[in-house]
């Protein structure tokens, strides 16, 4: 058998396995792989200029293209620990990344070793597996087991700790021999299947909630075909957006308490049956369940079995792979159809889109300040169905999910239950680094960009060219508009007068010089008509210079964008809504009046 130290197993594993590309920080514990990984060669390694935003940078890498996993690299102690978030961020979205850390050697893990931190323990909750490896040729089995465990069922991040000395360690391996571990994913029952359908045409006015999960079993066009084929019109959800274009003429728009359509929640609340498949009726989509289920049937199809009846009780649930169940809807559709037993559901579904043409939220405006409506409806205008949009949470995600359209799944990449500040910036370079011809276009607020403004050094360095929105008011904007519930505006205010930029009057950090500095391009635009200019600059820019161009348009200080705090039926609008077609000019249909 072949011997090599278990650091340089590790490598051919990760290979084996169909890893193309790595991104983290090495360190004295860590050394010793990262020698492997260059004495290995075929995975190109991408440094961070922080841990977190490594793990970050994995998360947009897996979610970019279906099948990969990405792999994120640090030392011992913090290294671990700043990897976290990114960890939580992957569970909590069932997004597999691959976390690899050094430790000190397995005799100093109890004598409180210099940066020797139980990392598996801390780890543990959330992840589907975390591992301090104590002896060297157990190495190739838990790298085996964190591939099967990151692809079957849930999907999710694993955690592999590895002393330093058990890096070191020779072993035997071979890696001619090595096999992946079959993937397990449940799977539907034609009976229970043909139960679901049978629930949904008993229904006069169904709706599909589609989520993330028909996303990671890369079963859109399924999820599209049985649409089409019994006419039922879909909701995304905001995970799932973009499994069918926004322009489908079954595409009844998204709904919640925040990242929805007015015509979403409209559509939703005329509805008399719901089959989700590959959500989590997570609360900001649901609201106030009362007024969400009433009057309601519910099929529920999910890969965890304990996601079904967690939020509430479904009328039939499914542990099912999105794809298997999907794969027998549409076989039991077209039984269905062959025999003339599918019901004429034109009118429903023509209702859904008279909503869309009529209930809108307006878009343009010429206020300078910027109001952040306009900012949308130029970005709607200057990228494309081929874009792909990255952002985490606040105001600017919100307001984005409710006026951009996407056209295609893994499109809209946004961290969706953790929501950490700062994740934006190294999950566009993720994908910008999984698709690098394509159009990554990443949009922030203020403070989500001022967390990890670091990372922008990394697509200099690399040359990772994409294009980022920048929506600044100087505030902790959602936080401001939560507030009011308190009736406080306390430590949300984020201006000061930057002695060294006065032209920016109370805005305070001068983006366009940090980011410079950090040997990126930027434009910074104070008037409407300057936006889809500086987009098309922008983009010219990334693609001579390929590096990062943000484009920072100055915002209003206070707006209060479209949510409610209770059921879907009780949206606050705020602004004015839509009430003739130049209100909202990029609007998937033209504006029809009552």
């Amino acid at each position: 058998m072949p011997r090599m130290t278990a650091a340089r197993a590790a490598v051919e594993i990760l290979k084996l396995e169909g890893v193309t590309n790595a991104f983290g920080v090495p360190g004295a514990a860590i050394n010793p792989f990262y020698a492997a990984l260059k004495a290995g060669g075929g995975i190109d390694h991408t440094l961070a200029r922080h841990v977190e935003g490594a793990s970050h940078m994995a998360e947009g890498y897996t979610r970019s293209r279906a099948g990969n996993i990405g792999v994120c690299i640090g030392t011992s102690g913090p290294a671990g620990t700043d990897m976290i978030t990114g960890l939580y961020s992957a569970i909590a979205d069932s997004v597999p990344i691959l976390c690899i850390t050094g430790q000190a050697p397995v005799a100093k893990l109890h004598k409180e070793d210099f940066q020797a931190v139980d990392i598996a323990s801390i780890a543990k909750p959330v992840t589907k597996a975390a591992t301090t490896v104590l002896e060297a040729a157990q190495v190739p089995g838990v790298f085996q087991q964190a591939f099967h465990l990151m692809r079957s069922g849930r999907p999710g991040p694993v955690l592999i700790d590895l002393p330093i000395d058990v890096q070191l360690t020779e072993i035997e391996f071979d890696p001619e021999t090595y096999q992946p571990l079959p993937v397990y994913k449940p799977a539907a029952s034609r009976a229970q299947i043909e139960k679901a359908t049978g629930l949904l045409l008993a229904s006069e006015r169904p709706v599909i909630v589609a989520g993330g999960g028909i996303i990671n079993a890369d079963a859109c066009e399924l999820l599209v075909e049985f649409a089409e084929l019994t006419g039922t019109p879909v909701i995304p959800t905001l995970m799932g957006w973009g499994i069918l274009a926004d322009d489908h003429e079954l595409n009844a728009g998204m709904v919640g308490l925040q990242t929805s359509h007015r015509y979403g929640n409209a559509n939703f609340l005329e509805s008399d049956f719901v089959l989700g498949i590959g959500n989590r009726w997570a609360n900001r989509h649901t609201g106030d369940l009362a007024v969400y289920t009433k009057g309601r049937t519910f099929v529920h199809v999910d890969i965890e079995p304990t996601q079904l009846g967690r939020i509430f009780a479904p009328d039939l649930g499914i542990a099912s792979d999105a794809k298997a169940a999907l794969e027998l809807f549409v076989e039991v559709a077209k039984e269905l159809k062959a025999a003339g037993r599918l019901p004429d559901r034109s009118a429903w579904a023509a209702s859904t889109q008279e909503r869309k043409a009529r209930l809108q939220r307006r878009t343009h405006f010429d206020n300078v300040p910027l109001k952040p409506q306009r900012v949308y409806e130029e970005m709607n205008r200057a990228f494309g169905p081929e874009t792909r949009y990255v952002t985490t949470i606040g105001l600017s995600q919100i307001a984005g999910a409710q006026m951009l359209h996407v056209y295609k799944p893994r499109h809209w990449i946004n961290c969706g239950q953790a929501g950490p500040l700062g994740w934006t910036i190294p999950a566009a370079l993720g994908v910008a680094t999984a698709d690098p011809e394509g159009q990554v276009v990443a949009l922030s607020g203020d403070y989500d960009f001022q967390f990890m403004l670091e990372e922008l050094a990394v697509g200099a360095q690399h040359n990772i060219p994409y294009v980022h929105v920048l929506v600044n008011n100087s505030y902790l904007g959602l936080i401001r508009q939560a507030q009011r519930n308190l009736d406080i505006n306390f430590q949300v205010n984020l201006e000061f007068e930057n002695i060294n930029s006065p032209e920016l009057g109370v805005y305070g950090v001068d983006h366009v010089k940090v980011v410079e500095g950090l040997g990126c391009k930027a434009i910074r635009v104070t008037e409407p008509d300057q936006l889809l200019p500086a987009f098309e600059e922008a983009k010219k820019l990334a693609a001579e210079f390929r590096v990062p161009v943000v484009v920072e348009a100055i915002l209003e200080r206070v707006t209060n964008i479209s949510m409610g705090a209770a059921g879907i039926d009780a949206i606050n609008e705020w602004e004015d809504i839509v009430t003739e077609p130049g209100h909202a000019p990029t609007s998937i249909r033209p504006f029809v009046a009552s």
